[in-house]
């Protein structure tokens, strides 16, 4: 019976406390506030890059408004996601944290904003901090940003 008893505490205590470490752990702002334009290692089944170059998912989204008005407006979309806050950077370039509703599994959402000819242009590097496939949760995400950035 003690065993039992034993078994079901540890059932119940271990995953509390990943959920808990999950939760609460600290996201280094040195580590997750990369420049899209500069990653060159990457896992590619929990990342989406979306820039111009080489090792990319997509070429980098343009749009004919002045850099200073798409920033602006990506930061106003990305605060009206649930669940999701600037861990670091302003303006033209921002990483947003973006935590699933269940467990709180952070995904980082690096945005770098542009001069390109008289409009802007939008690099992204999105990824899981956790796991080895996101299932496709931070392309969604960006899709759906950028889908709402378009005039």
């Amino acid at each position: 019976m003690k065993l039992l008893v034993l078994l079901a505490a540890f059932a119940v205590l271990v995953p509390g406390v990943v959920a808990g470490w999950i939760r609460l752990a600290p996201s280094d702002p040195a580590r997750w506030h990369v420049d899209p334009l500069t990653v060159a290692e990457r896992g590619a089944r929990n990342s989406y890059l979306l820039r111009d170059g080489a090792g990319a998912d997509g070429p980098a989204l343009r749009v004919a408004l002045p850099v200073a008005e798409v920033a602006a407006r990506l930061a106003a979309i990305a605060a009206a996601t649930p669940r999701t806050g600037i861990l670091a950077g302003q303006g033209d370039f921002v990483t947003f944290v973006t935590r699933s509703a269940l467990w709180g599994f952070p995904d980082y959402t690096s945005i770098r904003v542009l001069p390109d000819g008289s409009g802007a242009s939008v690099a992204v590097f999105a990824r899981a901090r956790f796991g080895d496939s996101d299932l496709g949760v931070n392309r969604a995400r960006v899709v759906r940003w950028l889908r709402q950035l378009s005039p």
